[in-house]
């Protein structure tokens, strides 16, 4: 290739890298301009309908006291609810209470009856403080329905009933003697918090007109790892069909902002984190849905990754006493852990498109527990996977690297086929003589590529695979800390685009290593001048596009791919070094020089083209040469 050719290609791929980039800074100014403006609007009409509001109790206050005497007058606020009770329970302070198991700590506030915050015990946040996915007072749970006027349990403090270490009970209390009752409690050795809400006497109270109950709940998912790009890339909101293996996912395409309405039922929700999430199941399944997320900047002063709210309906039979039985899972996004707790909960985590997460749930994630129960270090784990999976791979390999050595063998032939056909009009006779060619030496044309493209899905599915394997996360190897993130050893203290604000060590080295491998394969790769463009794609552009894309990915997905090509690396030498005889194919074209050429039907068939191309060509002249005549 050319250097005027180089050059122009590497200015076009700068061009389209900056405008890739302004239209990306653009775009998110624009959607964080239109979140900021919806937001404001929407506190500004909160705060004129509290105006509002209190002018019209002042107002209430006003005309009820009016001719007392002058010092006697009180301010007391107007009931806001009819029912004495209600109206206690909105009056009186909040309380707190604790359960936990091994495995969680969850805080209640008897306002709402509803998680104040809740601690994963077993993990830690990437600065290894404790890991609340529910920080305090970060979650609103709110329960609508209707009496002879709105109830919303977020504004009501609920009795407390019962209380133990793992289970907790509270009740808002009606003054006809219904109440409804909120009790959760904890297992041991689950992350989940059981819940049961029961409406108990309710029937004379809630009209009968009334079919559905309305429950909000309202999360700020807090920011949990080191790379904001990346957990952003991976944090979203599920939800499941009844009776479906399939998950819905909100959020997928990198939108600021998501919102959407669903009419059916629905099994489960969930808001997911990059490695945690926080589901609500319910065992009747929810009736509808409305759900919207908003992401949050990187340097958020609270530390918020996203704003997630869902609003639910569930169906409402008028009895003595009606329970509804929900789950809140809040836990790590482990596949055997969400696979146990039951329901397609392990589709949540991201392993790939179809045939991919075949792959990861059939064999890679399997093959990668077994090994973890021998050996603790997750750096062996991965060397040992490599090995056995390049192994596995061998016959495949072995296949496409002895037709890549014959290549080379040949080499000098190609060449002098390329110099005798220089000229395009040409290409016909040179695809002819190279087919012959490799007859001849036994190559088959897709010798090299074919075995290579059956390797690709095992190579992409441990591209997904290792981003969302939770098993890494904060487990070190040699320098790297966490190989679930990336590995820094310069921090730039700025951004750089593509690159971001840092530099991976492990991914500069698989850089490193595939220039390396693309380097020894280049000197069997022809001389063709077309075959150029392709050379500086493997030798350069690949190993440079690799190491800005792994530079922000796990630093065990770099791990994988530099220890693939040293063993790729130390395969082609062993091939070339034991299983290819380069005297014995020159040998072979020796012998076979000198045999008349059987030519096959698809050789007949190149024949047959290339004469009736050059027929056309001559009778193209000879009408040419009558016209000029004329």
């Amino acid at each position: 290739m050319k250097r005027s050719s180089i050059v122009g290609f590497a200015l076009i791929g700068i061009i389209l890298l900056g405008f890739s980039w302004y239209n990306s800074v653009q775009f998110n100014k624009r959607q964080r301009e239109a979140f900021v403006a919806d937001s404001i609007a929407a506190a500004r009409l909160a705060e004129q309908m509290r105006a509002e509001q209190a002018a019209s109790g002042i107002a209430d206050s006003a005309a009820a006291f009016a001719g007392q005497p002058q010092g006697q007058q009180s301010v007391a606020e107007p009931a806001v609810y009819k029912d004495s009770l209600m109206e206690a329970a909105f009056r009186k302070p909040a309380e707190y209470y604790t359960i936990e198991n091994d495995k969680l700590s969850v805080d209640f506030t008897t306002k709402g009856a509803q998680m104040y915050s809740a601690l994963i015990k077993p993990y830690y946040r990437y600065d290894s403080t404790a890991l609340y996915f529910i920080r305090p007072g970060k979650s609103n749970y709110n329960v609508r329905f209707f009496t002879d006027q709105s109830i919303s349990t977020e504004d009501l403090v609920f009795d407390l009933a019962e209380k133990t270490d793992t289970s907790i009970t509270m009740r808002l209390n009606f003054q006809n003697g219904g109440y409804l009752e909120q009790k959760y409690w904890l297992e041991p050795g689950s992350f989940v918090v059981k819940n049961n809400m029961a409406l108990v006497g309710m029937e004379g109270i809630i009209p009968r007109n009334v079919t559905a109950l309305d429950i909000d709940w309202e999360l700020d998912v807090p920011r949990i790892e080191k790379s904001y790009k990346t957990e952003r890339q991976y944090s979203r909101m599920d939800y499941k069909y009844p009776g479906e293996k399939k998950i819905e996912k909100l959020g997928k395409n990198g939108r600021d902002v998501v919102d959407e309405r669903i009419g059916t039922r629905i099994s489960w929700f969930t808001f997911q984190q990059h490695f945690f999430s926080a589901f609500m199941v319910s065992d009747r399944d929810f009736s509808s849905g409305e759900f919207s997320m908003v992401f949050h900047e990187e340097n958020d002063p609270d530390s918020t990754l996203m704003a997630c709210a869902a609003n639910v309906s569930v169906d409402y039979d008028p009895g003595q006493r009606v329970d509804y039985p929900f789950d809140f899972y809040i836990g790590p996004n482990h596949y055997q852990t969400l696979k146990a707790s039951g329901d397609g909960f392990e589709n949540i985590v991201q392993l790939g498109g179809w045939l991919a997460s075949k792959i990861n749930k059939w064999v890679i994630i399997p093959f990668f527990n077994w090994l973890h129960e021998y050996i603790a270090s997750f750096g062996i784990i991965i060397l040992l996977m490599t090995i056995c999976i390049k192994l596995v791979l061998s016959p495949l390999t072995f296949k496409s690297y002895s037709s890549s050595a014959k290549m080379g063998v040949i080499k000098p032939e190609v060449d002098k086929l390329n110099a005798k056909y220089p000229k395009p009009e040409d290409a016909m006779k040179k695809q002819q003589a190279l087919m012959e060619l490799y007859k001849r030496a036994g190559i088959s044309p897709m010798g090299g590529c074919l075995p290579m493209l059956l390797q690709l899905p095992i190579l992409y599915a441990m591209f997904r695979f290792f981003p969302t394997s939770f098993e890494l996360r904060q487990q070190g190897f040699l320098w790297v800390d966490d190989l679930s993130t990336y590995d820094s050893i310069w921090d730039f203290g700025f951004r750089i685009p593509l690159l971001g604000d840092h530099l991976s060590l492990l991914s500069l080295l698989m850089a490193v290593s595939m220039f390396l491998y693309s380097k020894i394969n280049s000197a069997q790769m022809s001389s063709d001048p077309s075959m150029k463009s392709m050379k500086f794609m493997t030798l350069w552009l690949m190993p440079i596009m690799m190491f800005f894309i792994c530079n922000n990915l796990s630093s065990g997905l770099s791990y994988y791919y530099m220890l693939s090509n040293i063993i790729t690396i130390l395969q082609t030498w062993i091939i070339k070094r034991f299983f290819i005889d380069e005297n014995k194919i020159h040998a072979r074209l020796a012998a076979k020089a000198s045999e008349p050429v059987k030519k096959s039907k698809f050789m007949q068939r190149l024949e047959a083209a290339q004469k009736a191309q050059e027929q056309a060509m001559r009778q193209q002249v000879r009408e040419q040469s009558k016209k000029m005549r004329r």
